[in-house]
């Protein structure tokens, strides 16, 4: 029920107070409440597709016009196209293509923001974690929790290009971001590589370790051949009509996210299948790893079909309803800020 319309005196009055109360640095909640308290998520997020295949050039052309070493990190941010000029993909979540060419090395450093890897493009790269290295493998989920010193380098003989994943927005919106340079270009080695693995990752864990819930998983490389073979697996029975076969990566150590602020996924689709429509209010990065097929978005910013390959990446914003189809057998990866909507109750999934 609409109230009737003021008559000028009122209209007036209103406007003056509202100048006065200006000066106060104070504004009225009834002039906002149905913004800032509304029906359902409204997002500014667009959804978008960035193509690898026409990106590839210009990330390239990046490794002739900067070194890694004058960049710290040479890396193309994918920039929400609703949201140019703030460094975002969502407004919780980063995005970004990094590249490092043969004979480079990002230098060493640590900051509070949490960080993924996802390795697309080349061989021969190395991520190292708190004096760990790890080989860098096409499909390889990596992690640099927060506040582990981190490099990067190349030993190769091609250009490596990764996904980089970071809660950049959410750190910057707390105002609670720190980052330090390490003295050393790249870190001593510590501990062998696969040792984290070992020790973490097989079902077994050191005797004095005990994890709090929230804590990040020591487990920093989650290798795309067993990510696949899970996923292979799985794959014997029925698939799930909204995801058809979902798994989400963890700390093995309590099964909580990796991260305590993105969640991650890894999904595979049969050649031919085709989900049903599902939204969550965790806007969604999608990245390609094999196979590819059709992607339909639709939300109260209208309804989008794309096409995607391997490696093409795109977002999904909250409370839009996500639809794929596989034209051959797919694989796709994925990251969101669910954990943080979980932990705090906010996090919502509707199955259409």
């Amino acid at each position: 029920m609409h109230a009737a319309p003021l008559p000028p005196d009122a209209l007036r009055q209103r406007a003056d107070y509202y100048e006065r109360i200006g000066t106060r640095h104070m504004t009225p909640l009834w002039e906002v409440l149905g913004a800032l308290v509304p029906p359902q998520p409204r997002s500014p997020v667009a959804p978008h597709l960035w193509r690898y295949a026409e990106l590839r050039g210009q990330v390239m052309e990046a490794g002739r016009l900067i070194s890694a070493e004058e960049a710290e990190r040479r890396v193309l941010i994918l920039e929400n196209p609703a949201l140019r000029g703030q460094s975002c993909i969502t407004q919780s979540l980063y995005a970004g293509l990094q590249l490092i060419m043969p004979g480079e090395v990002a230098p060493a450093h640590r900051h509070t923001q949490s960080a993924l890897r996802l390795v697309l493009d080349g061989e021969g790269a190395y991520t190292a974690v708190d004096g760990e290295r790890t080989t860098m493998r096409r499909g390889d989920f990596i992690i640099t929790p927060a506040w582990t010193w981190h490099d990067h380098g190349n030993l190769g003989d091609q250009p490596v290009v990764w996904l980089d994943g970071l809660d950049i927005p959410m750190v910057r919106f707390l105002d609670a971001g720190f980052a330090e340079r390490s003295a050393q270009t790249t870190q001593a080695p510590l501990r062998p590589e696969g040792d984290a693995l070992a020790r973490y990752g097989a079902n077994m864990l050191p005797l004095d370790y005990q994890p709090k819930p929230a804590d990040p998983t020591r487990v920093f490389v989650y290798p795309f051949e067993r990510t696949k073979a899970s996923l292979l697996a799985i794959s014997q029975g029925t698939p799930d009509v909204h995801h058809g076969f979902k798994l989400r990566y963890v700390n093995p150590a309590t099964g909580a996210s990796p991260m305590p602020t993105i969640g991650s996924f890894a999904q595979r689709l049969p050649a031919g299948f085709e989900t049903q429509p599902v939204r969550g209010t965790d806007g969604t990065v999608h990245v390609c790893l094999e196979g590819g097929g059709e992607v339909h978005i639709s939300g109260e910013s209208g309804e989008q079909t794309w096409h995607f390959q391997e490696n093409d990446v795109f977002v999904v914003p909250s409370w839009h309803a996500l639809q794929l189809r596989a034209d051959r057998d797919s694989l796709l990866f994925s990251f969101s800020d669910r954990p943080v909507q979980q932990a705090l109750g906010l996090w919502r999934e509707q199955r259409q």
